[in-house]
């Protein structure tokens, strides 16, 4: 197989990576708070001595779209949608992870937690209690939950520190491997949930694309397969 059968395998390799993104953003077009992908490709250029050089086609990276999604009301006292920048801190098994997608609800300690069953963390870290007969709960402009006009803690925003650290872990959960730090922007809504920022109509769109330029690279390595089958073939005659 010559350099470029060999260029073609990356190429398709990186297509169907790309592929399997996709068909998760399709999967995920109503998921609360989840943010679509994307994958990067690259080429990888290996220089030989007294040879060409070998172009490889590289698809390791995956680009996180950050764009804000369209709200839906939902009334509940524990839906939250943030407005800007930011994220959530949620306290997982894995360590703090963060999220858009702010739907909680009171375990059986009085700790709000995601659908998951992982607490959501305050402004400092801190997880957030809510006692079963707080009775009448509102949020501030400024983040603080109160219950009955009396505060029960301060919501927080959070962002990783390197934002080219954050890495998609599943679901809606991403992890900042440089860390989290606090998030002066952005603002926490009462009663919202942000959606998905999923079109379903491009994504079925690109889909559509990349999977021919799968099958045109298919049918190349197919060609070049009956062309060293036929050579093959006549040397040993």
């Amino acid at each position: 197989m010559d350099s470029t059968a060999y260029t073609t395998l990356t190429r398709q390799s990186g297509l169907m990576r790309e592929l399997q993104a996709i068909a998760n953003n399709i999967a995920n077009a109503s998921t609360t708070g989840f943010r679509r992908e994307g994958v990067i490709f690259s080429e990888f250029v290996h220089r030989m001595q007294g040879a060409p050089s070998l172009s490889m086609a590289r698809a390791a990276g995956r680009n996180i779209d950050l764009t804000p999604a369209d709200f839906s009301m939902t009334g509940g006292s524990f839906d939250f949608a943030i407005e800007g920048e930011g994220f959530f801190l949620i306290d997982t098994p894995a360590g703090n992870r963060l999220t858009r997608a702010g739907s909680f609800t009171q375990s059986a300690t009085g700790e709000l937690v995601n659908p998951d069953g992982y607490r959501l963390l305050d402004a400092g870290g801190a997880p957030i209690f809510v006692p079963s007969d707080a009775g009448m709960i509102a949020l501030s402009p400024d983040g603080t939950l109160s219950a009955n006009g009396a505060p029960l803690a301060q919501l927080g925003l959070w962002m990783p520190e390197d934002p080219d650290t954050l890495i998609h872990e599943g679901g809606t959960l991403f992890a900042a491997l440089s860390g989290e730090v606090p998030q002066a922007e952005g603002r926490i809504l009462q009663g919202q949930l942000e959606g998905s920022n999923v079109n379903p109509v491009i994504e079925v769109s690109r889909m559509i694309d990349v999977q021919r330029s799968y099958e045109l690279g298919q049918s190349f390595l197919d060609r070049e397969d009956e062309r060293l089958r036929g050579v093959i073939q006549t040397l040993g005659r």
